[in-house]
Order: C-alpha cells, then sequence, then structure tokens
C-alpha cells in the first residue's frame, strides 16, 4: 500500500492542496480538515495515519486562503466559503482510486468541527461524521474572546474596515495567536516546519460572530455522529459543546477527554483519533 500522496483539487474555483493515504481497493474514505488559522501540517498527519493503518482512506486538506491552498485574501476564514468547500472536497474524494464513494466520512475539530456538523445536516453523502472539540456559538464565541470594554472599539475597527475594502485597501489582520496563550503555545510545538502565518484578517473575526453550527445539529440524524470532547476548553467552552450535543438527534456518542482544547491532537492524540477510528471503521 502507498503511503501519503501530496495532492490538489479545485473547490469552488479554488485550488485546494492536500494530502491523500490510501488504503487498498474499495477502502471507507475519511475527508478531514483543521480548525479556524491552523494547517495540515500541525499534527493532522498522525490522525490520518491513524485512520489509515485502520483501512481508511484519508483526504486531509488546507483551507482556501490558508497553508498550500490558494484563495484570496490570504488568512480570511469565512465559514460559509469553507463549508461549500467540504462539499466539493468530498466530491474529489468519491473519486478517488481504491475509494468506495458511498462509504464517506468527515472528520473536523474547532473551526472545522463546526463545519462537519453542518456539512452533515446538508449533504446525505456523508454516511458518518466525528467532530472534535467543536467551534459552535459564533456570538457567544466572539463575546467570550473579546472583552466587554473592547467589544465596541473592535466592532467600529471592523466597520472601518468594511469601508476600507470597499475602497481598494487590504484587509486589516489580527494575530491569531497571542503571545502567551494556549494557541501560541500550541502553535510553537507543532509548527516545526516554521509556516504557519500568525495571521487572520479581521473580517474572519466578524463572519465566525455571525455563524452558528447549532442551528444544523438535530438535523444530522440519521447519520451516525460522535462528538470529542475536552472537559478543560476554554477556546470553544465546554458546556457549549455538550448543548450542542444534546441538541443532536440518534446514533450519536460523546467521549470526554479531561484536557485542553489543542490536546486531543497533541498530547492526548491516541485517545481522540483511536475513537474516531473506531467510529469510522464501525459506521463505515
Amino acid at each position: 500500500m502507498e503511503d501519503r500522496q501530496d495532492i490538489g483539487f479545485t473547490a469552488n474555483g479554488v485550488m485546494l492542496a492536500g494530502w491523500f493515504y490510501p488504503a487498498g481497493e474499495d477502502a471507507p474514505v475519511v475527508v478531514m480538515s483543521h480548525g479556524l488559522s491552523a494547517i495540515r501540517r500541525m499534527n493532522l498527519d498522525g490522525v490520518a495515519r491513524r485512520l489509515q493503518e485502520a483501512g481508511l482512506a484519508v483526504l486531509c486538506y488546507d483551507h482556501r486562503n490558508f497553508g498550500d491552498s490558494g484563495g484570496e485574501p490570504r488568512q480570511e476564514a469565512d465559514p460559509w466559503a469553507q463549508v461549500r468547500d467540504m462539499r466539493d472536497a468530498i466530491s474529489f474524494a468519491r473519486s478517488l482510486p481504491g475509494v468506495d464513494p458511498d462509504r464517506l466520512g468527515i472528520w473536523g475539530t474547532s473551526y472545522s468541527g463546526g463545519h462537519v456538523l453542518t456539512v452533515a445536516a446538508l449533504d446525505d453523502r456523508v454516511k458518518c461524521v466525528v467532530s472534535q472539540v467543536p467551534f459552535t456559538h459564533g456570538a457567544r464565541t466572539f463575546d467570550s474572546w473579546i472583552p466587554e470594554k473592547a467589544r465596541q472599539k473592535t466592532l467600529a475597527r471592523m466597520n472601518a474596515d468594511r469601508t476600507a475594502r470597499y475602497a481598494g485597501e487590504a484587509p486589516a489582520t489580527v494575530p491569531a495567536a497571542i503571545e502567551g496563550t494556549e494557541t501560541a503555545e500550541w502553535v510553537d510545538e507543532t509548527d516545526t516546519e516554521g509556516v504557519y502565518v500568525n495571521a487572520l484578517t479581521l473580517r474572519s473575526l466578524e463572519m465566525l460572530r455571525e455563524y452558528e453550527p447549532p442551528s444544523f445539529a438535530a438535523r444530522i440524524t440519521p447519520t451516525p455522529l460522535l462528538m470529542i470532547i475536552a472537559d478543560r476548553d476554554t477556546q470553544t467552552p465546554t458546556d457549549w459543546q455538550v448543548e450542542t450535543f444534546e441538541q443532536a438527534q440518534e446514533p450519536k456518542k460523546l467521549v470526554r477527554l479531561d484536557c485542553r482544547h489543542y490536546d486531543p491532537y497533541s498530547r492526548n492524540v491516541d485517545e481522540a483519533a483511536s475513537a474516531a477510528r473506531d467510529w469510522f471503521v464501525q459506521h463505515l
């Protein structure tokens, strides 16, 4: 069996870069993507290989505007563009050699953990879904990230950025990983190639504030849903993830890990990836 292949595919007019992990003939396939500003070179290879070893083919890709993928403006995370791209990634994955197109799962973490909830509710080609430490409530998350005393100033900056962009100026950006935070700690540990760009467009936060994946949770059924959450998650607070899980219908399963947001693909990767692997093997 071949190892990992560099691969590219077009999604809604943009070339996305990825890796394909073949797993023999007529293998189930899992489509996998990362969180808000992260790229596939940050921990996803370890998860994908664990799935591949269990006989699951994997397509892992960078979101548009990030990493090796194309798209402009750079470092802009548009959740609905990413959702549409994921559905094109599903179309592409079903066409890959050695893949059984009728046995397809999706795996997402953090921001894309919210995307897989949305896509699983909308796309019946998805036969199994794993949502890890998912982003859930956009408005609540924005308010938890931006202190109240700074919120009006931030909203004013967003309005000014809209005006400037309309006039042809470059998008304003903010750091994605602020020094001294858990996110910065994880970036330091995982960006071993030094290719991560520590920036998000300001508009990314505006669009994040408007995005509410839990509104789709009840519509995922009958697709089997596994949610893997971190009991000490402060990036996408644990209670909101549990609330979203409770809105989903059967069949579903909740796995809780005693860790922080980024640990399921670093310190706790064996527990998290094993749970995902077993769920896909059971349902695909």
